[in-house]
C-alpha cells in the first residue's frame, strides 16, 4: 500500500473487525466495513472536487461521525485537515480559514450562520453540511458522496507529510497553525497504545471536543487503530454520560477536572453501575483530591497527563498506582517521548530545580504552518521543543509542574492566550492599560479577570468590555470580573508584572 499514513487505517482496519461497531454517534451505529464505505466514497468526491495532495480540508462541528469520515477521507488523498474549534467566533474562524487555504469547510447543520459569516471573503472556499440535506449556499455531505464508488484511493503519503493544521491560540494575538505530520500521530498513537494498555475491546466514550487533539490523539485514533469502538456524544450532559457509560458498559473516559467534578456531583452518580470502566485519563489541570476521592470509592482511578498541541498531544502520563504517592505530578515521559527541564543558561536543571519543560520525540512537531519565526524560536539545540511551561523533575523522575512561562490561562480544559484579548479590550477609547490574568475557580479551573487603568475622568464596566468583545471572541475568553487599578506593576523595561497581579487578586484573600 502506498498510503502509510492514517489515512489507510479504517481500510486497513476493516477486515481484522469485521462486524465489529467501530462508531456510536449522530443516531446510527457504524461499522468499521461501512465506515470505510463512507470514507472511500467521500474521498472519491473530493478527488473529483478537486482536492489532491496537500489541499487543505476544514471542518466545524462537534463529536459526529461525520467529523472522522471526513479526516479518514482527507488523509486518504493526502490532502490535510484542518479542525475548528466551534466556539471560536467568525471573525477568529476567518482568520484560521484565510491562513490555511481550506478550499472546503465542512459544518454542522446548527453552526451553518458562522460557517457563512467565516466564510465571507473567501470565494474559493466550498461549503457543505454535514448532517443533513444541506441548501443551496451547503450541500449536504451524503448528496455530496452520493453514488461514488466505495473502492480505496490509494495515494502515495509519507509518514513527513502533513496531516493535520490545528490552531492553537498565539501569545501575540494571532493563533498558529500547528502543523502535525502524520508521523507525529502514528507515534503518539503508539505512545497512547502503551501507557494506556488500549485494547481492542475497548469502549471509548468520547467526553471532550475531537477539535482539541487530546480527545482526537489520545482518544480517537488509538481506540480505533486497535478496532475497539468509539461513543461520539456531541455535547457534555452528565446524566446522559452516565446513562451511556452503563448501557454500552463503557471502558474508557477522557476529560479535564471540570468534565469528572460534574459527574460526580450528579444525583445518578451513586446509582450507575460504572463497574465496565477500566481507564480514566485526565488532563488540563490537576485534578481535586475531592473529587479523585469520590471516584476512588466507587473502585476507579486515574491516569494523569500533560501535554499540548505540539506534541499532539501527549508528553507525559502518570500512572493511577502513583495517584497518592506523586499527587499533584504530571507523571513520566510517554514511553516514546523524551524530556528535559533546562535553566536560563540552557543548561539541564537537577532534581527539584526549576526551569522550562523541553520535549523532544517523533510526536513533537517540526513546524507551524506560514510561521518560520515562530517554528525557529519554538525549539533549542536542534529538536527540543520550548513548552513555554516550568516544571521540576523529582528523584524518581517524576514531573512536576511549577507554573507558566507564558500567562495562558485554562478555563474547562479550553486555552485563553491574554494577548488576544487585551488588544481587543485596549481598543475601547477610555481603557489605557490591561492585563487579563486567570483566577481560581472552583467550577472551572480557572477564569479569566480583567484588570485595566482607565483614563482620567472616564470609567468603564464589566457589562461594556464583555459587549464589545462579544461576537468576536469565543465566550470563554471574555472577562468574568473587572478590576479598575490606579496603576500597573511594572519591570524596569516596563512591561506588566502579571505574576504580581496573580499573587494580589488570584489568591485566596485576593478572589
Amino acid at each position: 500500500m502506498l498510503n502509510q499514513g492514517l489515512g489507510s487505517w479504517i481500510h486497513r482496519r476493516r477486515v481484522k473487525s469485521h462486524g465489529k461497531v467501530a462508531l456510536i454517534g449522530g443516531g446510527h451505529e457504524i461499522t468499521y466495513e461501512k465506515l470505510d464505505e463512507k470514507v472511500n466514497q467521500l474521498a472519491h468526491a473530493l478527488r473529483d472536487r478537486g482536492i489532491a495532495k496537500g489541499d487543505r480540508v476544514a471542518y466545524l462541528g462537534e463529536n459526529h461521525p461525520a467529523f472522522l469520515e471526513v479526516f479518514y477521507a482527507t488523509t486518504e488523498l493526502g490532502a490535510i485537515f484542518v479542525p475548528l474549534n466551534t466556539r471560536l467566533a467568525a471573525p477568529e474562524l476567518h482568520y484560521m480559514l484565510e491562513d490555511s487555504g481550506s478550499r472546503i469547510l465542512i459544518h454542522a447543520a446548527d453552526l451553518a450562520d458562522v460557517a457563512q459569516r467565516a466564510a465571507v471573503g473567501l470565494d474559493s472556499v466550498m461549503l457543505i453540511t454535514a448532517d443533513s440535506e444541506g441548501t443551496n449556499k451547503s450541500p449536504g455531505l451524503d448528496d455530496f458522496r452520493a453514488e461514488r464508488p466505495t473502492s480505496f484511493i490509494d495515494v502515495e503519503v509519507t509518514e513527513n507529510d502533513p496531516a493535520i493544521i490545528l490552531y492553537t491560540s498565539g501569545t501575540t494575538g494571532h493563533p498558529k497553525g500547528a502543523v502535525l505530520l502524520h508521523r507525529n500521530l502514528i507515534w503518539n498513537t503508539m505512545n497512547a497504545l502503551v501507557d494506556y494498555d488500549i485494547t481492542s475491546s475497548e469502549v471509548a466514550l468520547l467526553i471532550g471536543p475531537m477539535f482539541h487533539v487530546a480527545a482526537l490523539g489520545m482518544g480517537a485514533f488509538p481506540v480505533l487503530t486497535k478496532g475497539g469502538t468509539l461513543i461520539l456524544e456531541t455535547v457534555f450532559d452528565p446524566a446522559r454520560v452516565l446513562h451511556l457509560v452503563e448501557t454500552h458498559r463503557v471502558s474508557m473516559l477522557s476529560g479535564v477536572p471540570t468534565t469528572f467534578q460534574l459527574l460526580c456531583e450528579h444525583p445518578d452518580f451513586t446509582s450507575t453501575d460504572m463497574s465496565s470502566v477500566r481507564t480514566i485519563t485526565c488532563g488540563g489541570s490537576p485534578m481535586p483530591m475531592r473529587v479523585l476521592e469520590t471516584y476512588e470509592k466507587r473502585g476507579m482511578s486515574f491516569t494523569g497527563a500533560y501535554g499540548m498541541t505540539e506534541t499532539s498531544p501527549g508528553a507525559t502520563s502518570l500512572s493511577p498506582k502513583y495517584s497518592r504517592t506523586k499527587a499533584g505530578s504530571a507523571g513520566l515521559p510517554h514511553f516514546f517521548t523524551d524530556l528535559r527541564v533546562i535553566r536560563e543558561d540552557g543548561t539541564t536543571a537537577g532534581a527539584g530545580e526549576i526551569g522550562e519543560i523541553l520535549i523532544r520525540g517523533k510526536n513533537v512537531i517540526d513546524e507551524y504552518w506560514n510561521r518560520p519565526d515562530a517554528s525557529r524560536d519554538s525549539f533549542i539545540d536542534g529538536d527540543w521543543f520550548r513548552s513555554g511551561d516550568m516544571g521540576y523533575f523529582d528523584d524518581d523522575g517524576f514531573l512536576f509542574i511549577a507554573d507558566r512561562l507564558k500567562d495562558m490561562i485554562i478555563s474547562g480544559g479550553e486555552n485563553i492566550y491574554p494577548a488576544e484579548v487585551e488588544q481587543l479590550i485596549v481598543e475601547l477609547e477610555q481603557i489605557s492599560g490591561v492585563a487579563l490574568i486567570g483566577v481560581p475557580d472552583e467550577k472551572w479551573g480557572e477564569v479569566p479577570w480583567a484588570i485595566v487603568t482607565v483614563k482620567p475622568g472616564t470609567t468603564t464596566s464589566l457589562d461594556e468590555i464583555r459587549a464589545h468583545l462579544d461576537g468576536r471572541l469565543a465566550r470563554y475568553k471574555l472577562p468574568k470580573n473587572l478590576i479598575i487599578v490606579d496603576e500597573f506593576p511594572r519591570t524596569g523595561s516596563g512591561k506588566i508584572r502579571k505574576a504580581e497581579l496573580r499573587k494580589q487578586f488570584a489568591s485566596p484573600a485576593g478572589a
